[in-house]
């Protein structure tokens, strides 16, 4: 797995020592940390899933030497997993935006790597989940922390996530445009099947006419032929 593009350390010192009064902190730290860890390379799930997990990690290794008195690790967690959410948000967001591109520019959407993309979309949110699930059975099983993912993993899929949520929006936007082309594409095959009909049609009329001329030509010929 590629090394994580962002520092490790220090996102690891900054959820250890964090107060409850630094939830916005630890969000953006942890969205930053997801998008410096996905700058520079292909917006693959794989990529992605790494991305996530060293992220998790850290905030989870922070989180766990921050078991101080009053303090609850779940809600550390929760602004880790805000974090990551914001930064999927804005995967999906460049997601869209490429898709809309290239469809303005006449691209087909049902071509094979941008119907991969659409689908890959759908599974961003799920990425998520299983990213997290596989942190929390690394934390071990009945320790503080194990408890803490539990209860953040409970709520996260009980109510989804803001990346999740935007980025079926936009596999129904283009879902809609693939099968509105389709439509167009069977009507416009149809008017073209039509008029090829329409063509041949004309055309043995024509060629009967012609032949009906022959005939009525060929006739009186043979007669004069006759009549000599």
């Amino acid at each position: 797995m590629p090394k994580p593009m962002f520092d490790a350390d220090a996102l690891i010192t900054m959820f250890e020592s964090a107060t409850a009064s630094q939830g916005a902190q630890l969000k953006k730290a942890a969205s930053d940390a997801t998008l410096a860890s996905l700058q520079g390379r292909e917006l693959t799930l794989k990529n992605i899933r790494a991305a996530l997990k060293a992220v998790a990690e850290a905030a989870s290794a922070g989180a766990a030497k921050n078991l101080t008195a009053g303090l609850d690790p779940e809600n550390l967690l929760d602004q880790a997993v805000a974090g990551m959410d914001d930064a999927l948000l804005k995967a999906v967001e460049a997601n869209r935006t490429a898709l809309a591109t290239l469809a303005a520019q006449g691209a087909d959407l049902r071509e094979k790597h941008l119907a991969k993309a659409l689908a890959d979309l759908e599974k961003m949110e799920d990425t998520l989940f299983a990213t997290l699930k596989k942190t929390a059975a690394g934390a071990g099983a009945g320790a503080p922390m194990a408890g803490a993912w539990g209860q953040v993993l409970e709520k996260i899929q009980a109510g989804g996530t803001l990346s999740g949520a935007q980025a079926n929006a936009t596999v129904e936007q283009f879902t809609e445009q693939v099968q509105t082309a389709v439509r167009s594409s069977r009507a416009a095959s149809m008017r073209a099947a039509q008029a090829m009909a329409e063509s041949y049609t004309a055309l043995v009329s024509g060629v009967l006419l012609g032949m009906s001329e022959a005939l009525q030509s060929a006739a009186p010929a043979k007669k004069a032929a006759r009549g000599k």
